[in-house]
């Protein structure tokens, strides 16, 4: 087992949880006694973080929400892995993969600069647009599967001349690429029904799945569908954790939140952990 995806596994088994927290700040949803600003938003994750630290495995980092505030938001973000834990791997969604060498630039950025533990990775260019990602042996690596968003309808769900989906061949690739480099998971969403049979293919890569919370998806049926022969799953909740109040009770609402989903599976769901 990857190092990360170990830590990812006695997390679990401490925390009985199997939530990553998004942390995709918006200045314009930020509750209301808050400042409009960078140091606005760097309060509100700190107190976030604070809050939620206790049940989450796993945060994820959206880059383009610290983008949208220029050089600042960068800034913020590079600070993110000295205020969350250690225990707690940060996880930059970037959705990256360009020609080798653009891509070992957007790799390099994201785990020397900003601290990333893990990232999350695009296919569609190929091995080549990856490798620079998977050279990095000691971080954890997530290749879009089949995504949350209704437009996964468009590409991922095509049917090709093997018979297979797009979403299939990819993760039959993932699993082939996971012999050579030993540190993928994927990601598949929620929302897509197809996430039992996908993780039917493939028993080993841990999955990280977005799409709970806001987007509709069920925390419970992420679990017990994606869940790996090792016990790991990472099912990332945002919204519904990040606002759960947009008061200055911010804080304890978001932590109430967590405890909330991490409460609704019951039984058989917790049972497949490893001792």
């Amino acid at each position: 087992m990857h190092p990360i995806t170990r830590q990812l596994h006695h997390n679990i088994t401490q925390k009985g949880s199997y939530v990553c927290v998004g942390l995709d700040p918006d200045i314009k949803a930020l509750p209301i006694h808050l400042p409009r600003s960078i140091d606005g938003v760097n309060s509100f994750l700190n107190t976030i973080i604070e809050n939620t630290a206790d049940l989450a495995i796993a945060y994820k980092a959206n880059i383009s929400f610290f983008e949208s505030m220029g050089l600042e938001g960068l800034k913020l973000l590079s600070t993110l892995r000295n205020v969350i834990p250690r225990s707690i791997p940060l996880i930059i969604d970037g959705k990256r993969g360009d020609i080798g060498n653009t891509s070992r630039h957007q790799a390099a950025f994201l785990f020397d600069h900003m601290g990333a533990d893990a990232s999350t990775v695009n296919p569609y260019m190929g091995i080549d647009a990856l490798s620079p990602f998977f050279d990095y042996k000691d971080k954890l690596h997530f290749v879009l599967v089949l995504t949350s968003n209704p437009g996964a309808a468009d590409f991922e769900r095509l049917t090709l001349s093997t018979g297979k989906t797009l979403s299939e061949a990819v993760l039959a690739k993932c699993t082939e690429w996971q012999r050579q480099f030993g540190n993928l998971g994927c990601v598949v969403g929620a929302t897509q029904s197809e996430l039992p049979q996908l993780r039917s293919q493939d028993q080993s890569l841990p999955y990280l799945i977005p799409g709970v919370g806001a987007q509709g998806g069920s925390y419970t049926d992420a679990v017990r569908d994606g869940i790996n022969q090792n016990g790991v799953v990472i099912v990332n909740v945002g919204r519904s954790i990040l606002y759960a109040s947009a008061e200055s009770n911010f804080g304890s609402a978001a932590k109430a939140a967590l405890q909330l989903t991490v409460q609704l599976p019951k039984g058989p769901v917790q049972q497949v952990i490893p001792a």
